[in-house]
């Protein structure tokens, strides 16, 4: 996870927003809270200068698949479910809304579960294999789509339908390291609030690029994006307001 970059939330603008029905099991569950419990300063919208070239779209297809067969939902206060094994996999990682959930080892046994005793409404949670139990970046497998509880009270996929619209302030960094997902940082990764745009999405940003959802800010809340630049590029940037373009 990225320390925090200079900016914060406005009022939030989404067009063509996708999938689960609004979930009546969910209703009796608290509101997801953004992770970071700390005041986070408003910040104008700057303008700034974009970086002269468009990022290219991320490629993660070299990565182990993410993991499918997601089966479950609402079992008394929590959220059980399962999912399918990945050739070469060794373990598994859970979250919730970008935030660790639970590790599972891949040792043979006959249903690999997860169980969330504390969920949220509206939560989203992802998936990935890895081919190595150190959880090196290399060994790091794609991330499974969203999935939310739906109003059968059962886990169903969760995307931003492709064409969405949002209107976003934009920010940037230029941290070296891992994102919170466990890619290396850099050109086309960017930092969400994963309430909000699950990791693995795709968008468009103007004046940058293609941007692949990776990656987590103490400051990333509501209605803010953070775009990886390198160097001055990214205090060059500044605050933008922009409508952003799921892909």
């Amino acid at each position: 996870m990225r320390s925090a970059p200079v900016l914060l939330a406005c009022a939030l603008a989404v067009t063509g927003l996708t999938v689960t029905a609004q979930p009546a099991h969910a209703a009796t569950f608290p509101a997801c809270q953004h992770f970071y419990p700390g005041p986070i300063p408003d910040r104008p919208v700057t303008g700034g200068t974009a970086p002269g070239s468009l990022t290219p779209p991320v490629s993660v297809d070299t990565r182990l698949p993410a993991p499918g067969g997601v089966s479950g939902g609402v079992s008394g206060s929590s959220v059980v479910f399962t999912f399918d094994r990945v050739p070469g996999a060794v373990a598994y990682r859970a979250f919730r809304n970008g935030q660790a959930l639970q590790w599972i080892s891949d040792w043979g046994q006959p249903t690999l579960t997860v169980t969330d005793a504390n969920p949220c409404a509206d939560a989203n949670y992802q998936l990935y294999a890895m081919s190595e139990a150190s959880g090196s970046e290399p060994s790091i497998g794609q991330v499974s789509t969203a999935y939310r509880v739906g109003g059968s009270g059962q886990l169903a996929p969760y995307a931003l339908a492709k064409g969405s619209t949002l209107t976003y302030r934009v920010t940037s960094y230029n941290d070296s390291g891992q994102t919170a997902l466990g890619y290396h940082a850099g050109p086309g990764f960017c930092a969400v609030d994963v309430r909000n745009i699950p990791w693995g999405t795709r968008f468009f940003v103007p004046g940058y690029g293609h941007c692949y959802a990776a990656d987590i800010g103490s400051w990333i809340k509501d209605d803010i994006v953070d775009v990886w630049l390198p160097g001055t590029q990214a205090d060059s940037w500044g605050i933008q307001r922009q409508t952003l373009v799921v892909e």
